[in-house]
């Protein structure tokens, strides 16, 4: 191949390519350069003495399958066709696209730093609120329950961080979180049904508060809400993974000290392992947050893994009970199973809804979504009609008026959900209205844990 001139950049990256010197690659004869072996075949892209970039202009669709076959390749070939051909919209929009990712990216890594530090401030102040916490419980002076306040506003302190809500929603948060632990301390410390019952409901609201933390301005948006949802179940694969680690290493690191005859086991338990736990959370909401792969690579599969496990295990489980005549109307421990296996079924069906496709597209996990909240619905109907038998015919007490309460909701749930699946199947509707009647319901549950936690213990003294 015959060329007038040739760059040295250009030679040098010849060379480098061929892994060979400059005398293997030039030629001279009669006052012309002759190139030799200049076809380098590198992850499928031909790079010889006439740009490859400049003789695919035309062909965007190959420009791209060369850039992702070898983008470093691709990038040196880049400069020099931009500089021959710096008029070309093609290459304006590729070396727009190919600066911008670095800017960004620095621009992350500030960001990134900034979310870092603060994560780890949280993470520090959740275990030490932690650990004074749980020294008063030890002396007996405060309910257990109120280790949650070690942990779950700094979870939605970070929130707040991460998306800058309005003013409103900030001293909102503030207010119902100090609302929440004032009233809660101010409770007897006993263990009578309906001061068990608040102590019950408080995650349910506190959970509510930390997704509207999550949500931000954007709190009635249905998207934002799914978001919530989905991040709780990253939440709790991604922390009870970290969990089982840092468990292996405590019962390591007491096994060594045993080896040198000192027993740390309780002062372990009581100062690290509780530190670290409450730490975690925090640290898990970060990665969480920070789009982490792992939790978003597994959720999905759990979810379709999970559903049809759980509708052949229901469904032998429903066989039996009918089979060796279990009956929920006088047996008050199978009731709460039954209760049991109700709100599992919900909370799985509502995870398998939540990370199914958004496209108008059905496959079989939807049919099996809809089996499993018909038969949901099944069970909730036999267990609100037993409530109700043991209400009339044994009186009312908190628990059983609590009961009653969940599952009356869960009903109105499952029948908002089974219509608007109903209509999806049936070809009426796409899969929005279905993730609708699971994040428009999601406040209704706050307020039910709500009216339970400051209400319950005056009706019932």
């Amino acid at each position: 191949m015959k060329a007038k001139a040739i760059r040295l950049s250009t030679l040098d990256g010849i060379c480098k390519a061929l892994e060979s010197q400059t005398g293997d690659v030039l030629e001279h004869k009669s006052d012309e350069v002759i190139l030799k072996n200049l076809i380098i075949i590198r992850g499928g892209i031909n790079v010889n003495s006439n740009n490859f970039i400049i003789k695919n202009i035309s062909n965007p669709q190959e420009l791209e399958r060369m850039f992702r076959n070898d983008p470093k390749t691709f990038k040196k070939s880049f400069s020099d066709a931009w500089e021959q051909n710096p008029d070309s919209q093609v290459l304006a929009v590729w070396y727009e696209r190919l600066n911008f990712k670095e800017t960004a990216h620095i621009e992350k890594a500030s960001l990134l730093q900034k979310g870092f530090l603060f994560m780890g401030i949280l993470a520090i102040l959740a275990g030490i609120s932690t650990r004074i916490i749980f020294h008063f419980v030890e002396q007996q002076a405060i309910s257990p329950i109120n280790l949650a306040f070690g942990i779950i506003p700094f979870i939605a302190a970070y929130f707040v961080y991460n998306n800058t809500p309005k003013k409103s929603i900030i001293y909102s948060l503030v207010a119902l979180f100090l609302i929440s632990g004032i009233y809660l301390n101010m409770l007897p410390l006993n263990y009578k049904d309906s001061i068990i019952l608040a102590y019950l409901h408080l995650p349910i609201f506190l959970w509510v508060l930390v997704g509207l933390a999550f949500t931000g301005n954007e709190y009635s948006k249905g998207l934002k809400r799914l978001a919530y949802i989905k991040f709780n179940l990253e939440y709790c694969i991604l922390y009870g993974s970290m969990a089982v680690s840092g468990m292996v290493l405590a019962a390591l690191t007491m096994q060594l000290f045993s080896f040198v005859g000192l027993d740390i086991e309780e002062f372990y338990f009581s100062n690290v392992v509780l530190f670290g736990a409450a730490a975690l959370a925090i640290v898990t909401a970060y990665l969480v947050s920070m789009n982490l792969k792992i939790a978003k690579n597994i959720t999905p599969y759990i979810a379709k893994i999970f559903s049809p496990l759980v509708l052949v295990t229901l469904l032998v489980y429903l066989i039996t009970v009918i089979w060796v005549g279990k009956n929920p109307f006088l047996d008050r421990n199978f009731l709460i199973a039954f209760n049991g296996i109700l709100l599992g079924v919900l909370v799985v069906t509502i995870f398998s809804i939540t990370e199914s496709d958004s496209d108008e597209k059905k496959n079989i996990s939807d049919y099996i979504n809809f089996v499993l909240i018909v038969l949901a619905l099944i069970i909730d109907s036999v267990a609100l009609s037993a409530i109700g038998f043991r209400l009339s015919s044994y009186g009312i007490t908190p628990n059983r008026l609590a009961v009653l309460g969940v599952n009356i909701l869960i009903w109105g749930n499952l029948i908002w959900i089974m219509v608007s699946y109903l209509r999806f199947l049936q070809n009426k509707t796409g899969p929005s209205p279905i993730q609708d009647a699971v994040t428009k319901y999601l406040p209704v549950y706050g307020l039910w844990a709500a009216f339970v936690i400051f209400t319950f213990p005056f009706i019932f003294n």
